[in-house]
């Protein structure tokens, strides 16, 4: 898929490197071809990181993707300089008289926190309910699919009793709704949070199902019945080493965390991760946005 970016956003660079199709604006102007317009709320703390890792699964399909980053105004985080947020993005008052075809939601690091306690919770949920007239299909990842789920459904998280850490195993649950079309039986996703959401309650909504859950991980993929919400709670975008990052960022910090499980080949922090989960990542990106967004998008933007 070719994306379309600013020419000088650092991922580009890294991207292209690892021989993904890139297009700055001066080609996408000269193609003859609407592109989807996808919008990412990045509430993640480094978020170049982010970047990159989204990007790069957006990247496999034929469709032109026209990408609009998103800050919060309400919060201004301190991992990434004032200077790269000033020119890559925009706030909700910069687009909120939009209309996109998608729009991601990522995770955020507050999720010990009530929602009602986070910072930009306010201007969260204006964007949230903006979605519902003003984009076709959303995806909330972790805190984000949290965040959705209470906001939309009422349904509330709770706190787990140790941080669930690892690459864990999933089943599909009903292979013939298309966002899962090609995936098998079981597959691995990564985790990374403290908290969860009930399966209990999201059965006793008639407007949502469970798509994919993990006997250790619970529910991982809900989908509303007509598509425009899709929530996830773990990070199958994630690099190989992003576990790693975390964990060894934490031991430094003096935090006391469990190695991620399922991750380090013998259990060994000094060995190299194996990647065990890119495959049905891409598959699920590219799912959506084929079958939730550009087959449906209505706009005529």
């Amino acid at each position: 898929m070719p994306i379309k970016v600013q020419k000088n956003l650092p991922a580009k660079i890294i991207l292209e490197d690892e021989n993904i199709f890139m297009m700055d604006e001066n080609r996408a102007i000269a193609q003859d071809i609407r592109p989807l317009q996808i919008a990412i709320l990045n509430l993640m703390p480094l978020k170049e990181d982010t970047e990159v890792q989204l990007l790069r699964s957006l990247s496999n399909t034929p469709l032109q993707v026209d990408v609009t980053f998103l800050t919060t105004k309400t919060y201004v985080g301190k991992n990434t300089a004032a200077s790269h947020l000033d020119k890559f993005y925009q706030t909700f008052d910069d687009v909120k008289d939009r209309r996109f075809d998608g729009l991601i939601i990522t995770g955020a690091p507050v999720e010990q926190l009530d929602f009602e306690e986070v910072i930009y919770w306010n201007e969260l949920t204006e964007i949230m309910e903006w979605s519902k007239t003003n984009v076709t299909s959303t995806l909330h990842i972790c805190w984000g699919a949290q965040a959705g789920l209470y906001y939309h459904y009422g349904i509330p998280k709770y706190i787990l009793n140790e941080k669930l850490f690892g690459v864990f195993k999933h089943k599909v649950c009903n292979r013939k709704v298309p966002l899962v079309r090609g995936f098998d039986d079981c597959f691995y996703v990564p985790h990374s949070r403290y908290t969860g959401v009930s399966k209990e309650l999201i059965e006793q909504n008639e407007n949502l199902e469970i798509l994919v859950e993990s006997e250790e991980a619970g529910v991982f993929s809900v989908i509303s019945k007509d598509g425009k919400h899709i929530f996830i709670t773990g990070h199958p975008e994630y690099d190989r080493v992003t576990l790693d990052s975390e964990y060894k960022r934490d031991i430094l910090k003096g935090i006391e965390i469990d190695k991620p499980k399922n991750y380090y080949p013998d259990d060994d922090p000094n060995q190299r991760p194996t990647l065990t989960w890119r495959g049905h990542s891409n598959a699920f990106y590219t799912n959506w946005l084929n079958y939730y967004v550009y087959q449906v998008t209505p706009y005529e933007l």
